[in-house]
């Protein structure tokens, strides 16, 4: 009869086993420190051992995911220290529900104590970001529109999902549609980065069902930039399941992001499914009159909060407001140079000023993007952006595709897989293939030179 022992609570067969676990796991201890041992490796398990790989067991998938995309290669070197003819490590999801349940139970109401403090202090509402201090203008004046209206009438646009570019006002609507509800509802507002940390706290602690019961028992459930779930598998599956029951309830959900609903990369599709099917606002990059009005507003909060008189003449207003291509955040921060400049020099400051102050900052290669890059060659070849994306293969769409995703190899730094999947998930082999054909075609055709020329010329104007 077969002799068997136990060993991390699971039972390898003697005659199979050579290495010993103990000896694995002091060695990662040692290599990665303990604070990642304690919280991610301490819990890996050997679960079967063959002459050229191992079976390692992990609690749950996000724990496999977690550990594979961070740590795999190292703990494969650990391994290979104890063995050399192991060449790779397979892993297996074990169930430890039955094992945890009675654990889930102990100190049920202090666990959910500790979730609700460590929220409150990191994601408080800032009462600076009201809808009193929301500067409105033709890019932003919807999205306004639409959060003042969620106020009034909960779960009638459900979910509300605002998105556009980084430093355009998302946030500060969405703290003002938290301040404008909060005392008549239970709202719960948080990046979608906090909530990973708390999914992975909750999961490192057995403590999912007080996670669960915790954010699905809000009203007004705010959520800002869920572009951050982007690849994260069990994150996401865990938020399909809270955004289901929220809405069961009939809890309003408002959310943000950098991009539509259809555009979020490597987030499952009955997600964007789901967020596209409430109201989706677009904010866009704030036009000259509303920089003008923001930096008026700006330097009047500087000259009541210290005391002093700034003065910009309106001429130097128009000059920063018109030269400033980027987003509201930046503006503000060209805005404080200008004046910390006229401060330390005690000068009224002129355009020629502002010009030799900024030169380094309006000198800046413009941000290109996949998406920029989709737009401006679709316009190019006068054919739609879903053409251009769709699995048809004749000349007229194929050629201005290789195209995209040549410049977007040439001119973002997305890895190829990446890349592939913004163009309707494709493999990154199509990719290298576009790559490799423009890059011939443009040696030896003019014509496509020219054309890729004038389509860097319009990315970079």
């Amino acid at each position: 009869m077969e002799k068997n022992f136990k060993k991390q609570n699971v039972i390898i067969s003697e005659e199979e086993k050579t290495l010993i676990w103990d000896d694995v796991l002091e060695s990662f201890r040692k290599t990665f420190g303990s604070e990642i041992y304690n919280s991610w490796l301490q819990k890996i398990s050997l679960i079967k051992e063959y002459n050229d790989y191992i079976v390692l067991g992990v609690p749950t998938r996000f724990f496999r995911d977690w550990i594979v995309s961070r740590y795999l290669d190292k703990i494969l070197e650990q391994v290979k220290s104890f063995k050399m003819s192991l060449n790779r490590i397979e892993f297996k999801i074990i169930d430890e529900n039955k094992q945890n349940q009675e654990s889930l139970k102990v100190d049920e109401l202090n666990k959910v104590t500790e979730i609700k403090d460590s929220l409150l202090n990191y994601n408080r509402l800032n009462p600076a970001l009201s809808f009193e201090n929301f500067i409105s203008g033709k890019s932003n004046e919807i999205a306004l529109s639409y959060s003042k209206k969620v106020c009034e009438h909960i779960s009638r646009y459900n979910p509300l999902y605002l998105c556009g570019g980084v430093g355009l006002g998302k946030t500060h609507l969405l703290n003002s549609i938290g301040l404008e509800l909060q005392d008549n509802n239970n709202v719960m507002f948080i990046s979608a980065e906090r909530f990973m940390y708390h999914f992975i706290k909750s999961i490192k602690k057995n403590d999912m069902v007080n996670f669960k019961d915790f954010f699905r028992k809000s009203s007004v459930f705010i959520i800002d930039d869920i572009q951050f779930i982007s690849g994260k598998d069990s994150l996401q599956e865990e938020f399909f399941h809270t955004f289901n029951s929220l809405i069961d309830k009939g809890s309003q959900i408002i959310i943000s992001s950098d991009r539509s609903p259809m555009k979020l990369d490597r987030v499952q599709e009955r997600i964007k499914s789901r967020l596209a099917g409430g109201l989706v606002v677009d904010i866009e990059s704030p036009d000259l009159e509303l920089k003008i009005k923001i930096i008026k507003k700006k330097i009047e909060e500087i000259q009541n909060q210290f005391k002093e008189n700034i003065i910009l003449n309106d001429e130097v207003i128009n000059y920063i407001a018109s030269e400033s291509k980027t987003n509201i955040r930046e503006l503000i921060g060209i805005l404080n140079r200008v004046i910390a400049f006229s401060r330390v020099h005690n000068k009224n400051l002129n355009i020629s000023d502002c010009k030799n102050i900024l030169k380094d900052v309006f000198s800046q290669i413009k941000v290109i993007t996949v998406d920029k890059i989709q737009n401006a060659v679709s316009n190019y070849f006068n054919i739609s952006l879903s053409e251009m994306l769709s699995q048809r293969r004749s000349r007229p769409l194929a050629r201005p595709r290789q195209i995209a995703m040549f410049l977007a190899k040439k001119m973002t730094s997305r890895s190829l897989p990446e890349i592939g999947r913004r163009f309707a998930n494709r493999d990154h082999t199509t990719v290298i293939h576009a790559v490799k054909t423009i890059t011939r075609l443009s040696e030896q055709d003019d014509e496509m030179k020219k054309n890729i020329n004038q389509i860097k010329s319009l990315l970079i104007e």
